[in-house]
């Protein structure tokens, strides 16, 4: 049986094509072995019911608590949207840069301003190489004045950092430290924070951070998340010394709350219009067309790494072209309920059946009673209201071989709890960050 990678979808501008190849769901074994990195959450992990995984940031990754025949991941996201939940997101490796050249020095790798990033304070951030491409879109939190912590996307970004500075041309340090995050996700998850930290822990606001111990052991804590509900992250310093300290802390704490153990959800997560470095975007991708405008300022003096040529592509698009072949969009489309991971980039037709996209992230949205996805389509295609096709594998097609009818729709999905800065800044008629 063949499996072609669907030349009718125009790839001509990206040097390593995605591969479009339909393959299905393949019987093959997680390989353990010690070339992959085990985090200190691992075995509390296993001991809580994982019984999947994958591999980000070269470290095992749990992907699943619930197995299909006991309802799967929709069970895990009941948790996350009506209780509350944790996750190992232990991947989420914590590169270092530390010394007086700090800010500057984070500031000429990101795109946004690092200088207005108050001590105590974090942002959501993107790296990217001189073409434009995105190569990693961390959590950036600044512990204090000559101290930031690049909370890591599934990309090796340590070797980047310092090879930028191979000449030294910064006095800082860089490299990763023993800090290990914890997600808290979930609509009672404030009061189990509270529960945990104290009461001062509900007066820290959307990125800010708090530093405070959790069963004696040292932690740092950051309203922030994966998800578009209330969520913080308990970051575990000295983690291997610590961690079932920490985890087994929430546990307790978290038991009159109703506190499961999942696996990230990224079924909330596309809801909320929230990109997966890998799966929706790569270093071939410039933010332009992934909604990551905002990230480009048109205000920021300093030199960055890509401001050239991230200024000529806004220039281009604010001339009234689209200087690639494809943008992404959100889209909702039929067929059977999506409650599991795509193994495929599943093809995306127009209304006439010719093959012009393919989706990225797809899921069943309970809310709204409709499949929704993240996917590329052609920028000549990507209006809201556009009506496409979605070619499903037969286990989530009406009917075999008949594509799903769909159109494009606005991103996110569902109103967050805390809205992103792409779309507070679009309230105030901006299409940047300030």
């Amino acid at each position: 049986m063949k499996h072609p990678n669907h030349p009718n979808v125009d790839q001509s501008d990206r040097v390593v094509p995605i591969n479009l190849r339909q393959s299905g769901r393949t019987p093959t074994e997680l390989l353990i072995s010690t070339r992959v990195r085990k985090s200190p959450f691992w075995h509390l992990s296993h001991e809580a019911g994982c019984w999947r995984a994958t591999v980000y940031n070269r470290i095992y990754h749990p992907r699943g608590y619930v197995k299909p025949e006991d309802g799967g991941a929709m069970v895990e996201y009941d948790a996350l949207v009506n209780r509350v939940t944790m996750w190992n997101v232990a991947v989420e490796r914590q590169i270092r840069v530390k010394g007086p050249d700090a800010e500057a020095f984070t500031d000429y790798v990101i795109t946004r301003d690092a200088t207005k990033i108050v001590p105590g304070n974090g942002k959501y951030a993107i790296l990217c190489n001189e073409k434009g491409g995105v190569l990693n879109d961390p959590v950036l939190l600044r512990l204090s004045e000559d101290e930031f912590w690049f909370s890591l996307s599934d990309s090796d970004l340590l070797f980047w950092l310092q090879g930028v500075n191979v000449t030294k041309k910064y006095n800082v340090e860089i490299d990763e430290i023993d800090v290990c995050p914890l997600q808290i996700q979930g609509p009672l998850s404030e009061d189990l924070m509270a529960k945990l930290a104290g009461e001062e822990l509900r007066d820290v606001p959307y990125y800010g951070l708090m530093e405070t111990k959790i069963g004696g052991a040292d932690v740092v804590i950051s309203q922030t998340g994966f998800t578009g509900e209330k969520g913080y992250e308990i970051y575990v310093r000295d983690s291997h010394e610590n961690a079932e300290t920490v985890w087994n802390g929430v546990l307790e704490a978290g038991e009159e709350f109703g506190l499961m153990v999942i696996a990230p959800a990224h079924h909330r997560r596309i809801q909320a219009g929230i990109l997966s470095w890998g799966q929706d975007l790569d270093h071939e991708t410039s933010p332009f067309q992934v909604n990551l405008s905002y990230q480009v300022p048109r205000n920021k003096k300093s030199d960055y790494i890509g401001k050239e040529e991230l200024e000529r592509q806004r220039n281009v698009i604010d001339a009234g072209d689209f200087p690639f072949k494809m943008k992404m969009v959100g889209m909702t489309f039929g067929g059977k309920n999506i409650t599991d991971y795509a193994p495929d980039f599943w093809i995306i037709a127009d209304h006439d059946g010719n093959d012009m996209g393919y989706v990225t992230s797809p899921w069943w949205s309970p809310e709204l009673e409709t499949n929704v996805a993240l996917g590329w389509v052609p920028w000549s295609s990507s209006e809201i209201g556009t009506k496409l096709q979605v070619r499903l594998p037969d286990e989530y097609s009406e009917e075999p071989g008949v594509a799903a009818q769909g159109e494009i729709v606005e991103v996110p999905f569902r109103e967050s709890v805390n809205p992103n800065k792409r779309e507070v800044e679009k309230a105030k008629g901006l299409d940047y960050a300030e």
